[in-house]
């Protein structure tokens, strides 16, 4: 069995344990908090992020991150985008220095702008063939209830992406291989400010020619800040790409779309924040990828308004009426 460390016992990370361990690889789970570890380890259950879903003996957790790293061969990173950097660099030395990183977030980092392999690499020092993402429509819950679901494992080197395909294909979960690192986390990271977008206008009332557009631009959107900086646009057409977007901003699952309902419901950031313990990384990521897009000379409609939505200086109304506003174009312009 492949010894695999995971990062991080939120709804994803837990979900992502459950893919791997299917798969025939024993797997250790840092906790941030030892109710979490505790709960999986006597109940075989994460009661905190996904209650009612059993987790088998090869799954165990701690809160001992030198515990979990050690003689790991795969070292999988699920901690929220924005604390990446704080996290790895406590613990980049204890992570064994030839394991596969692996990221499963979606973010861009404020102020540096960088992607997550990009901080894993900075932090860390390994090389892209060390580096890869896994990014698709892989909604947490519906992972955990093994529902079938495809996701890809990018990585520069296809070898290793290759490798970590058959470590991760298990009943229920198809991985596909990509050499496109970049593209599949752009991807990641624009559709969920798209979802969230796409959630105000639900919260607003609007119906399925409201969301389908959105969901459609946002997605031409996403496609010119990824191909702007080389990646390729098929990718952006693939599980990374459209599949992701579709799953985030059709289902009531996804946080990103979860948030963006509530703000067009009336509520603030801040008062979402504080009824939720779960991440929605949209609404810290808006602001990154505004300033990527510029940075890059990209028209990104989308991410300004949601990033002005965030901020308050704009309502979920104000931004639906300022798509409608623009000055009209060909659509492929």
């Amino acid at each position: 069995m492949t010894k695999i460390a995971v990062f991080g016992a939120g709804s994803w990370g837990t979900a992502f344990s459950l893919v791997l361990a299917d798969a025939g690889n024993d797997v250790t789970l840092w906790a941030r908090r030892e109710q979490v570890a505790d709960s999986i380890n006597d109940a075989h259950e994460n009661g905190d992020y996904l209650p009612g879903v059993e987790l088998p003996p090869t799954i165990s957790a701690t809160t001992d991150a030198e515990q979990a790293a050690a003689g790991a061969d795969v070292v999988v990173l699920s901690v929220p985008s924005q604390t990446l950097r704080e996290n790895l660099t406590e613990w980049a030395p204890i992570l064994p220095s030839s394991a596969t990183l692996v990221s499963l977030m979606k973010g861009v980092e404020l102020g540096t702008l960088m992607r997550m392999s990009e901080v894993i690499h900075e932090v860390t020092g390994a090389g892209a063939e060390r580096i890869a993402v896994i990014s698709g429509p892989n909604l947490a819950r519906e992972i955990a209830r093994r529902e079938p679901a495809a996701s890809v494992v990018a990585c520069a080197d296809e070898e290793a992406a290759k490798r970590l395909q058959k470590l991760t294909h298990g009943p229920a979960f198809r991985p596909y291989t990509s050499v496109d690192v970049l593209g599949c986390e752009i991807g990641g990271a624009y559709k969920n400010v798209v979802g969230l977008a796409v959630g105000m206008a639900v919260g607003l009332g609007f119906g399925d020619n409201t969301t389908a557009s959105v969901i459609t631009r946002g997605l031409a959107e996403t496609n010119r800040l990824a191909m702007a900086q080389g990646a390729n646009p098929l990718t952006l057409m693939g599980l990374a790409g459209l599949g992701d977007l579709v799953a985030t901003c059709s289902s009531p699952l996804s946080r990103n779309r979860t948030f963006g309902e509530r703000l067009g419901q009336g509520m603030t950031a801040a008062e979402i924040y504080a009824t939720t313990r779960q991440v929605a990384e949209g609404a810290k990521s808006c602001k990154s990828l505004l300033a990527l897009a510029r940075r890059n000379d990209v028209d990104a409609p989308i991410a300004e308004a949601v990033d002005a939505v965030i901020d308050g200086r704009m309502t979920a109304q104000d931004m639906v009426n300022s798509f409608i506003a623009r000055d009209t174009k060909a659509e492929l312009a």
